[in-house]
């Protein structure tokens, strides 16, 4: 064994820190820091510390399993292949491609990404593709192709945030779900800015804010309402930049004024003065930043809430000029690649959409099929996974566990156990491949070369630093044998760096141009940010998006004309709180991975109700006592942890658990009509005193009549 360093990033959230991988005797790798990578700097959360935990042979799966009378068994990967391709290639035959459904990961490598799409249009000839990452920003995404014309997370690097003079953080709690991201805030702040935090709960990060403002969960868009209402009153409004840069304001100042402070305070609980203090600290310096994250966007009108907020900047001529402007903070690890090339039901390579007769005719003729063969776009991610069992009868998943992570998850398990055939391919027998009929192996992140795509549109490449326990193979070369068992020889290579070619061919002309990035590059440049057309001089990417004109075809931003709208799930007698959901410290996203660290386990061994002590003494519950959670969709069952730090009119769940704490159990399935985001951050429930201390299983419970209480 060599002990060579290799420099790689995290597998984890979509800072993708940089770090040092060197094999050990026992087969995985020691992580450790890589200084010179300028997201993180040599910091590292404790997931990416204990990642490589993940690689042992005694977590992971290690060879394929196939079904039989009703339990997985080892299988050799010829006859797991060979089943998988029968069956596809049967429920083709007998009930059309579009009875074949593929649900990708917001994990998966561009390269992946890239290929299952291109697996789903062209070996299956399936619309039915979609991905978790639907769940993750979409909503942000919708919002910022309506106003800027294009999608990156963050059009400025994260080195900005610090020379900024204020940014407003939304439904966002870095401290926990990305902690090395920090230091961008700390600086801000060290640098004379302030940092204003909109968060129902106060959060790790709220703590540390200038100004934190706790609105009722899905009262957003009414919020950024009320703060450009006072911006217009207060003649704070950037009239040259409005006339010069945007269109449609006229509309929008015309909603935002029909949402005055004490109108917004009644809806909302953040009271005038803070409103107007947020104004304030907002208006005051010369350049500033608002940024969302799933708190805003996880919402049935998430892409009109994100938005408002997008208006507020555009009012205040804080975006398209340095050190300003609107970001979303993605979420997975590869959430902005993940949706760039074709995972999405909606799109192909290079962020082109489907449905347009150009970027058809472009991606066909680097596919080498006809572009009348490609189907048109189809279900996003709920309503793809709501219809198995039904119209899609086969499923393949990569990379995603909807058992835990998708909203009303009792009826979307049952739907996956309707389902004719289940192909997963993980590196863990998560909650779902449980389920499957052929579960396969799958190389991780230290295991393999390919590229990532951060929240800051950089492009950087993850290096192979160990070889692969024998018995597993990659998700290329999964895709490589489907395709030609299913009678597409060509066109599916096993070699990360030969996709990325085709995919740079693919992109090139599209929102999202790779075309000029090449792997050398990734390597010598510590990553190059999209666009990046290839042309004569070498292009040197794009840190900073919107300088000189936006993407729309007028070079102009445009106004969001929003208005202030009731969730889909109010609170009423039977169901008089509101539930909010999210991440902690220690666990990522279903907790497929992270649930199988004893490190990471000993600081969050399981799921928690977050209830104010007013609402507890009403319930009778004490610390650690174990409480229900009933929505209209099902219970959840979790200790009670009781704190100040959450509205009364509120509780919270993590969401990382399956069992009986599962809190997407809970969640409301409503979707955002322009993005497909469910509404994941605010449902109705009520809460009840579980009377069996010993609440595994129980059924005893005891309700109590628990009003909204006041936002104090």
């Amino acid at each position: 064994m060599q002990n060579t360093v290799t420099p790689t990033h995290c597998p984890y959230c979509a800072l993708q820190c940089g770090m040092n991988l060197t094999p050990v005797p026992d087969g995985t790798v020691e992580v450790g820091e890589r200084a010179d990578f300028p997201v993180n700097r040599g910091a590292l959360c404790g997931k990416g510390r204990t990642a490589p935990e993940v690689l042992s042979s005694s977590v992971r799966l290690t060879s394929p399993l196939v079904r039989r009378e009703g339990t997985l068994v080892p299988a050799s990967w010829e006859e797991a292949l060979d089943r998988i391709a029968a069956e596809l290639g049967r429920t083709r035959a007998e009930h059309g491609p579009d009875a074949c459904g593929v649900f990708g990961g917001g994990g998966l490598t561009n390269e992946k990404a890239y290929t299952l799409g291109k697996f789903a249009r062209v070996v299956l000839g399936t619309s039915q593709i979609d991905y978790n990452g639907r769940f993750c920003m979409s909503s942000a995404a919708a919002a910022g192709m309506k106003a800027f014309g294009v999608d990156r997370g963050l059009p400025f690097p994260l080195e900005d945030i610090p020379r900024t003079g204020c940014v407003i953080l939304v439904g966002s709690n870095p401290a926990e779900t990305m902690p090395p991201s920090m230091r961008y805030f700390h600086e801000l702040r060290e640098n004379g800015g302030t940092l204003i935090v909109v968060d129902p709960r106060r959060t790790r990060t709220a703590e540390q804010a200038d100004l934190h403002l706790a609105p009722r969960p899905g009262t957003d868009l009414a919020l950024a309402l009320g703060l450009l209402h006072l911006v217009v009153a207060e003649g704070r409004t950037d009239e040259e930049y409005i006339r010069e840069r945007t269109t449609g304001w006229e509309e929008a100042r015309a909603e935002a004024l029909a949402h005055w402070p004490e109108y917004v305070e009644r809806i909302t609980g953040v009271s005038v003065p803070e409103l107007r203090e947020a104004v304030r600290m907002f208006c005051e310096p010369e350049a500033a930043m608002v940024l969302t994250a799933r708190g805003p966007e996880q919402q049935s009108k998430g892409t009109d809430t994100v938005g408002a907020w997008i208006n507020l900047c555009l009012a205040t001529g804080r975006a398209g000029r340095p050190l300003s402007g609107y970001g979303c903070l993605t979420g997975q690890g590869n959430g902005q690649g993940g949706r760039e090339h074709g995972q999405k039901a909606d799109q192909l390579p290079g962020y082109r959409k489907l449905d347009d007769p150009e970027a058809r005719r472009h991606v066909a003729g680097v596919w080498g099929v006809d572009p009348d063969s490609l189907p048109g776009p189809g279900r996003s991610a709920y309503e793809l996974l709501d219809a198995l069992g039904t119209d899609i009868r086969a499923l393949l998943l990569m990379g995603s566990n909807p058992v835990v992570s998708a909203p009303r998850a009792a009826h979307i398990e049952e739907r996956i156990k309707s389902l004719d055939f289940l192909a997963v391919c993980d590196v863990v027998l998560s909650e779902t491949a449980a389920l499957a009929d052929v579960v396969l192996p799958v190389t991780q992140w230290a295991e393999e070369t390919g590229t990532t795509t951060n929240l800051e549109g950089r492009v950087l490449l993850r290096r192979r630093a160990i070889t692969a326990p024998e018995g597993i193979r990659s998700d290329l070369e999964v895709m490589h044998e489907l395709a030609g068992r299913l009678g597409v020889e060509k066109g599916f290579p096993t070699d990360a760096e030969e996709v990325f070619e085709e995919l740079r061919r693919a992109s090139a002309g599209g929102l999202a141009d790779y075309s000029g990035i090449t792997y050398r590059r990734l390597a010598e440049e510590n990553g190059v940010f999209w666009p990046c057309p290839a042309q004569e001089a070498v292009h040197p990417g794009t840190p900073r998006l919107f300088l000189d004109r936006f993407a729309t075809p007028d070079g102009r931003a445009r106004f969001a004309p929003v208005a202030h709208r009731a969730t889909a799930e109010e609170p009423d007698d039977e169901y008089p709180v509101l539930l909010t959901t999210g991440r902690v410290v220690s666990q990522y996203q279903s907790g497929a991975q992270t649930r199988r660290v004893d490190e990471l386990n000993a600081a969050a061994p399981g799921p928690f109700v977050e209830l104010h002590p007013r609402l507890a003494a009403r319930l009778g519950a004490a610390e650690g006592d174990p409480v229900a959670v009933v929505s209209r969709r099902g219970r959840a069952v979790a200790p009670a942890r009781i704190t100040t730090a959450i509205r009364p009119d509120t509780v919270f769940m993590p969401f990382h658990w399956a069992g009986e704490g599962r809190a997407n159990t809970l969640t409301n399935p409503a979707l955002d009509p322009t993005s497909r985001m469910p509404e994941f951050k605010s449902c109705a429930v009520r809460v009840e005193a579980v009377a069996n201390s010993g609440y595994a299983g129980a059924d005893s419970a005891e309700p109590v009549g628990v009003g909204a209480g006041s936002a104090s």
